[in-house]
Order: structure tokens, then sequence, then C-alpha cells
């Protein structure tokens, strides 16, 4: 299969956003208009993760994002029949099942496919027919790539965060061995006919060598982006993270 070219998408997470509001209550800071924001700067998507405990992202939040954007949606959300049915409802552009429990403070790993392909074959059945692209976040595993792609999903999303972690905690060994195992498995995805992206814990540092794996599409940046935020601006840091990307590609 022929390497992908073009130019890098960039999906910016707006949870964050809403996590500074929910910690106050009220209306602000406001989700949406970070999600406005960022598609003005050239965010080529909006990602937001609607949690089972509404931790940040809201009910009203997504109806205002589905009214509101002239860039796709990327709905980020737990395998649960809850889910499903708002999926159904609001038709995102694309759904992102990911991995999600009570107790973390954000998404710490990969869905396990493997595990429960029965299930969720039939699950992103319905989702496909609606018309959603449908996309797994998970490791950088031969194993879990081999099982999303039978149980037809069109997307993975390979978690960055080992990587990122590896990197931050001074840990070079690791951090060039999770970036190898993320580049294999992007080309291994790739082969198999899957559309690669990426995201989790990037940061300006650490973003340079997954831009430049040729099979990744498309980049879901979020924490870093709301962090650098409140000393640069919104959206400052979403075009220093592009220039950043668009280096990173011939």
């Amino acid at each position: 299969m022929t390497t992908p070219t073009g130019p890098l998408r960039l999906g910016v997470n707006i949870d964050h956003v809403a996590t500074v509001r929910n910690a106050r209550g009220g209306a602000t800071p406001d989700p949406l208009r970070a999600a406005l924001l960022a598609q003005e700067a050239g965010a080529d998507g909006i990602t937001a993760h609607l949690r089972e405990d509404r931790r940040h992202i809201s009910d009203a939040d997504i109806e205002g994002l589905m009214a509101v954007l002239k860039v796709p949606l990327n709905f980020e959300m737990a395998a649960t029949d809850e889910m499903q049915k708002i999926a159904l409802r609001h038709k995102p552009h694309a759904v992102c099942l990911v991995s999600e429990k009570r107790e973390e403070r954000t998404t710490e790993g990969g869905l396990d496919v493997a595990q429960d392909e029965n299930r969720l074959a039939h699950y992103i059945a319905p989702l496909r027919e609606a018309g959603c692209r449908v996309s797994i976040f998970i490791a950088a595993d031969a194993r879990q790539i081999d099982a999303a792609h039978r149980i037809g999903a069109q997307v993975i999303e390979l978690h960055t965060g080992a990587y990122c972690d590896a990197h931050s905690g001074g840990d070079f060994t690791a951090r060039d061995a999770e970036l190898d195992k993320l580049r294999t498995m992007a080309a291994h995805a790739h082969a198999l006919g899957l559309e690669v992206h990426a995201g989790h814990g990037l940061t300006y540092e650490t973003v340079h060598p997954v831009a430049a794996f040729p099979e990744v599409m498309e980049l879901n940046i979020g924490h870093f982006l709301i962090g650098e935020a409140i000393f640069r601006g919104l959206q400052p840091a979403i075009a220093e993270m592009r220039r950043l990307m668009e280096d990173a590609r011939p």
C-alpha cells in the first residue's frame, strides 16, 4: 500500500477547558468558545470526550459543539449502551472508542479490542451505518491493531502516552524503544488499510518524531495546548504546534 502524503491534521481536544469550568462551577471558561478559537486558529477538528461520570465535557457541550462547529467533531466515548445512543443521536463525523475507568485522571491506556472483539464488532456496526467514522484508541500492539481491523474500525489512534512519559522522566532508552514501537505499528496499521492517528501527552518537545511518521494522518492534542494557552493564549499555542508538525513533514 502506498504511504500517504500531504498535510498532517491537528485535532484539538477541549476537555480540560471544561475541567477548569467544572472545578469552580458556572459557565466559564466555555469549552465551546475554546473550540471556536481553535477552529479559527486552524485546527482541522475538535475532540471531546463525554465521560460516563461527566467530569468535564457535558451533554450540553456536545449539543453545542454539533450546532456551531464547521470542522469535524471527534467524539471520544466508552463503548457503553448510553454512549452509543448519544452518538447515534448526534451522528458526529467520528467516534473514537476509548478505555475508561472512573478512578483515572486521564485515559491511562488503550482499549483491549482483542479481549472484547465480538462485542465491539457488533457495537460499532450501527455507528458505521449511521455514517460515523469509527476510531479505536489503542496501544502500539500488533494484536490490538489486528483486532481493530477485524471488527471493522476505519481508524486507529495510537496511544503515545508511554513515549511521552519516558521522555518527561528522562528515560531516553525507554523513550526511544517506545518511539520505535509506535513507528513499527503505524506502518503495520497502514498496511492493513487502517487510517492512523496518534495522541496522548504530546508536547512541543515530543511531537516532532511522531509527526514525522509518514503513515500518521492526524494528531489529537489537548491537555498540553490548554495548559500552554494560560501563558501564550490558545491561538498562538495552536499555531506553534502546527508549525512544529509541519516542520516534521518533508
